[in-house]
């Protein structure tokens, strides 16, 4: 890789700069990209050089964490999908999570559709779970009425200021790593941010390979950690099993106890410490009338996390985080082992919709 910032660009593609953006060592959170005016810009065109510009491309993504895409012509969940076809990236179907999401077109979903009044707190997609994305694709097809940004902030940044001010508490979290318990119900709760139930079927559109796939236990551990695609209760126990996950049964719903799993790994790619966990949205974002996002997440040792860190965490958080407001057919490319990301509250109308990737 070349120096930091000093990547040689093809001629199609220009980085620019937005107010929005960080300086990391000489290097700018995000990278924005946007079309050479030398050069018009099909959607054909875009994929074929994405297509042939995926070294350049990728070596982008490694230095910087996350590229944004702006004023290519996306207009269209069909259009997102081609983008998304073209970098060539293995699909990971979104069934290791609890938010609501529905399928679209082909391997693009709709980002979480929690309620556009509640926030959507920073994590690492489904960091929670054994099988979680690399790499996060965003498509903004309806921009906001108002607010509705999708912040992101570095991980390894956030790691070590916590380690800096907080050596006691992430020495803790090394050793112990964390617990992540969740009620859920029989069926799904929309008004619920974490509202699929443990009897929800897929989200991807029901298909004959679908449901073939679903005959094979092993690949529902990798389709499904919170719903188990049956309303078998033994079936259900094997699959959380294979999974790791300990269920207890409850009148009306189950208890799912994930854990301990590390909630600080290691990026051998850049070689360094990141903050890989979901303690903030557990613990602040995974409320209902079932469940108390205060035990929702808790030392692997079983201790409860101090209030006092958690919300001093949440402050550096904001200050590390860039929110770049969405304008229609933005591409957000996230690196998901370097990058967290959350949701802002927002007023309709908005549309944003999710890939996932191997």
């Amino acid at each position: 890789m070349s120096e930091p910032g000093h990547i040689s660009q093809p001629g199609t593609f220009v980085q620019t700069q937005i107010p929005q953006q960080k300086l990391y060592n000489g290097v700018r959170f995000p990278a924005v990209l946007s079309p050479s005016p030398a050069v018009p810009f099909t959607l054909s065109a875009l994929t074929k050089t994405i297509e042939a510009q995926r070294p350049y491309l990728e070596a982008l993504l490694r230095e910087s964490g996350a590229v944004l895409f702006r004023g290519f012509p996306v207009n269209s969940a069909s259009d997102f999908n081609d983008v998304v076809e073209a970098f060539g990236f293995e699909e990971l179907p979104y069934v290791g999570g609890a938010a609501p999401r529905t399928n679209v077109v082909g391997r693009v979903f709709t980002a979480n559709e929690s309620p556009p009044d509640q926030k959507i707190p920073f994590h690492h997609e489904m960091a929670q779970v054994p099988e979680f994305p690399s790499k996060l694709f965003f498509f903004c097809e309806v921009e906001p009425g108002s607010g509705g940004e999708t912040p992101i902030v570095l991980s390894h940044i956030v790691y070590e200021r916590m380690r800096d001010k907080y050596p006691e508490f992430v020495e803790k979290l090394e050793e112990h790593g964390l617990i992540y318990t969740r009620v859920l119900g029989e069926g799904d709760d929309p008004s619920s941010p974490i509202g699929r139930g443990w009897k929800s079927t897929t989200t991807r559109t029901s298909t004959l390979a679908d449901e073939n796939l679903l005959a094979d236990d092993s690949v529902v551990g990798k389709w499904s950690s919170c719903t188990f695609l049956t309303k078998d209760k033994g079936i259900a126990e094997e699959r959380a099993a294979k999974l790791g996950m300990k269920l207890e049964w409850l009148e009306e719903g189950v208890k799912s106890i994930m854990g301990p799993i590390p909630g600080v790994k290691y990026d051998s790619t850049r070689q360094r410490k990141i903050w890989f966990n979901s303690m903030v949205v557990a613990y602040t974002g995974w409320k209902d009338a079932r469940n108390n996002p205060v035990k929702a997440v808790t030392f692997g040792d079983g201790n409860l996390l101090p209030a006092d860190v958690i919300y001093d965490y949440l402050k550096i958080l904001e200050e590390e985080s860039v929110a770049i407001p969405w304008h229609k057919g933005d591409v957000l490319l996230l690196d998901n082992l370097a990058v967290l990301h959350s949701r802002k509250s927002f007023s309709p109308p908005r549309r944003v919709l999710a890939s996932l990737c191997k």
